[in-house]
């Protein structure tokens, strides 16, 4: 741990460190806005003219034990990973790797198509590509 001093020198440098601190202790759910960090599984947020993707990166997770729903604007990303068991004879010391029930929430944008939704696991990540509506396509128009 890099030293700090007792007394901060500068006060408002510490009191803004504390603020972004605890902003991103409280900010749980990403959005296409914006994301958190933090949480598992680690969430990456793009997109395109005629799409909204979304890679998750889960590696170590059935791909069927998998949960993707869209309800309402609000992509939902649930699942399980399993905790491997220490070998028997085994001390741990350190145990970094998640284990247990997750689920991540993204907020997604007003044209976004939740009947036009592909969703493919391969090599630990979760690749899910979200169409946006027809309607909200950029198109040319000819002048006469």
């Amino acid at each position: 741990m890099p030293y700090r001093p007792l007394f901060a020198r500068d006060v408002f440098a510490e009191m803004d460190r504390l603020q972004r601190e605890m902003l991103q202790a409280f900010d749980i759910s990403p959005s296409i806005r914006g994301l958190a960090r933090g949480g598992y599984p680690a969430i990456n947020v793009g997109s395109t003219p005629k799409s909204i993707e979304l890679y998750t990166f889960a590696p170590g997770i059935d791909p069927a034990t998998l949960d993707v729903q869209i309800e309402k604007g609000v992509l939902t990303v649930a699942g399980e990973r399993k905790a491997e068991p220490a070998p028997e004879k085994a001390s741990v010391h350190i145990d970094e790797r998640f284990s247990g029930r997750f689920r991540r929430v993204v907020t997604l944008p007003e044209d976004a198509d939740p009947g036009a939704v592909e969703a493919r696991y391969r090599d630990g990540v979760l690749h899910i590509s979200v169409a946006r509506k027809a309607s909200a396509q950029p198109r040319r128009i000819t002048v006469q």
